[in-house]
């Protein structure tokens, strides 16, 4: 398997609980929950469905009660946190966990091994979950399936008419609310119908976040199996009927990072009928302009889904309103909200990597098309204050009380770093965009004049505007001038068609080197400057204070590699900042990077386990900027 512990960990549950597992469907649902089968989140569960796809996600199947009897005793498998105590204890007899494409854990008890696993079905709302009795002698196990039919940001509470239906025909139990069905196919148990509720489970990870922990849950029946040695038993939970179990593949071996890397950025690519998407990261997070197209090489150009690249591509084109991406994809007939500077002059960065990946000339023209339009509306002046200053040829944007950059974080009416005026990625983005368009039109055979002599006027005021020689670095923002240490210079250095070169450039580099970087990602603001936060913790408007003021975004650490191959050459030293990342991918959610970690030493994981961009940028550099295929052992 990829990653496992050992019972030394597990038995200690207050950090073995901090470890989480997810295994995705592909339709934008997922199983999961923590290493000691304790959900300390609202979002954790062994099937959460996304109706409809592929992110309005609902939890079904909470979690599974165990209980093995050995003898005249019975022990508890599964652990649940209660307010103020655990019950049962399950995670003191754990021997092992694992997790690859799929989770297993293992339960000692007087000589009796006891296996569970649990594998999603690609492509289905559904999940299997399989008993096994590794033992020599028999065991009868006692399995309790505790259900719900809620939204995952919501809470579960006991209610009068819930469920609206429950159905027990032979070897099958059916619980549907408002017109979704959870079907539990259970062959070979004994079931007895001992319906009821369990109150008061505390979900720790939400009270750290100051919000509401508590949930009750409904069990519709008891499964009882009396397994002998070697035996299995598989409970198969489904939001579509006639799901059949899914036989348990061998583990696989362990995988050399850009292997790791890439298993983990396919989990963010979903595939439905109605379109093809990349969510921003599990379990909260939806599809977004900004996150999809800085995530897009990594997750689909180095996983090989350049079609699914090209297919996101349009979509998000389709619904460009004056010469801006959604900053949230929504469905049709739903209104899109266009709050975002940066998603199309990203979309242009995508564009780029996708042709250079694979060159398809038909998609280049279209490509050509949107570019254009886009552009046009730059430079005259669309949403938000978003405008092409033609005095200078950068760009302007921001209104009051609007946040439009990555550096997005809000707390109620306060804009925590508003940036308002000419922000340097920005400017540095909008001319890697213009030089896009140049290039497409280029290989093309067709005029990029425009483009051209837009980027020229842009680009001969880049140094003059950002360079500030007292701080040797890069102004934040211009116009008004930010002289803050931030990373968003590492962002226009490391593109590829960079308005910044030079001994300023390398200069700056070598300085947020030594002051941003550190084990973990880039912190976002310099710890010498004021208002720097170093520790992301408390609750949610406390965090949000502390998004942009000094915490550390892994997903920073690709442009940072970018910039200093672009400047340095020094491939060695980039392989060196990267080369942890398999430790990144083991140390909060299972197989994935954290979005956050603490600015401060010693560095805890945050946010959201499962971040998009953390693992595809992470990825992107490690390939494109340091060989990393080709790394000899």
């Amino acid at each position: 398997m990829r990653y496992q512990l050992d019972e030394t960990t597990l038995r200690d549950d207050r950090q073995a609980s901090l470890l989480e597992w997810m295994l995705p469907t592909g339709t934008g649902g997922y199983a999961m929950g923590t290493a000691v089968t304790t959900n300390t989140r609202r979002y954790h569960g062994h099937l959460v469905v996304a109706r409809p796809a592929p992110v309005n996600r609902i939890v079904l199947l909470s979690a599974v009660e165990a209980f093995v009897t050995i003898g005249a005793e019975s022990y508890g498998l599964s652990s649940n946190q209660y307010v103020g105590t655990i019950h049962p204890e399950g995670y003191k007899h754990l021997k092992s966990f694992r997790v690859g494409n799929f989770v297993e854990w293992e339960w000692e008890i007087r000589g009796h091994v006891i296996a569970k696993r649990l594998i999603t079905h690609p492509g289905q709302d559904a999940v299997t979950v399989g008993y096994i009795n590794r033992s020599d002698s028999a065991v009868s196990l006692l399995l309790r399936p505790l259900a719900c039919h809620k939204g995952y940001h919501e809470n579960f509470r006991v209610q009068d008419f819930y469920p609206e239906f429950i159905v027990f025909p032979d070897d099958r139990t059916l619980i549907t609310h408002k017109g979704l069905t959870l079907y539990l196919d259970h062959a070979g148990a004994s079931r007895t119908p001992a319906t009821g509720w369990y109150y008061r489970f505390e979900r720790r990870r939400e009270a750290e976040r100051g919000l509401d922990p508590i949930e009750d849950l409904f069990c519709p029946c008891e499964l009882r199996y009396l397994l002998a040695p070697g035996e299995e038993i598989k409970l198969v939970a489904s939001a579509d009927d006639g799901v059949e179990p899914l036989d348990f593949p061998d583990a696989p071996p362990p995988l050399r990072l850009s292997d790791a890397l890439r298993r983990s950025a396919v989990d963010f690519l979903v595939q439905v009928p109605e379109r093809t998407t990349i969510l921003a990261g599990y379990p909260w997070f939806a599809d977004w302009g900004r996150d999809t197209m800085i995530a897009l090489p990594g997750v689909c150009l180095h996983t090989g889904h350049v079609e699914a690249a090209r297919e996101i591509l349009r979509s998000y084109a389709a619904r460009m309103h004056q010469g801006l991406l959604p900053n949230r994809f929504v469905e049709d007939g739903e209104l899109p909200e266009y709050n975002t500077v940066d998603a199309t002059l990203w979309f242009a960065n995508a564009i780029y990597k996708t042709l250079v990946h694979e060159w398809d000339a038909d998609f280049a023209k279209e490509a050509l098309a949107w570019l254009a339009e886009s552009m046009e509306w730059h430079q005259k002046g669309t949403l938000y204050g978003i405008k092409v200053d033609p005095a200078d040829g950068l760009l302007r944007q921001g209104e009051p009380g609007t946040q439009l950059t990555w550096m997005d974080a809000k707390v109620g009416d306060w804009v925590v770093t508003p940036r308002h005026g000419k922000p340097i990625e920005i400017n540095g983005l909008w001319i890697n965009f213009l030089r896009v368009g140049e290039w497409i039109a280029g290989k093309l055979g067709e005029d990029g004049a425009a483009f051209a002599s837009a980027a020229a006027l842009a680009e001969s005021n880049f140094e003059r505007k950002f360079w500030h020689p007292v701080q040797g670095h890069y102004l934040d923002t211009a116009d008004p001038n930010d002289a803050s240490l931030r990373p968003n210079q590492l962002i226009a250095m490391g593109l590829p068609f960079s308005p910044l070169s030079g001994p300023n450039a390398e200069a700056a580099l070598r300085k947020c080197v030594d002051k941003l970087l550190t084990r973990h990602g880039v912190r976002t603001l310099g710890p010498d400057e004021p208002g720097y936060t170093g520790r992301y913790v408390g609750p949610l408007a406390e965090r949000d204070a502390a998004y942009h003021q000094g915490t550390a975004w892994p997903w920073l650490l690709g442009p940072l590699v970018s910039a200093w191959v672009r400047l340095t050459g020094d491939k060695a030293r980039a392989r060196e900042i990267l080369a942890d990342a398999s430790v990144w991918l083991s140390e909060y959610g299972f197989g994935g990077i954290a979005e956050v970690y603490d600015g401060d030493e010693p560095q805890f994981p945050g946010g959201c386990p499962w971040q998009a961009w953390s693992v595809a940028e992470v990825l992107r550099a490690w390939v494109e900027d340091c060989d990393g295929d080709e790394v000899p052992e």
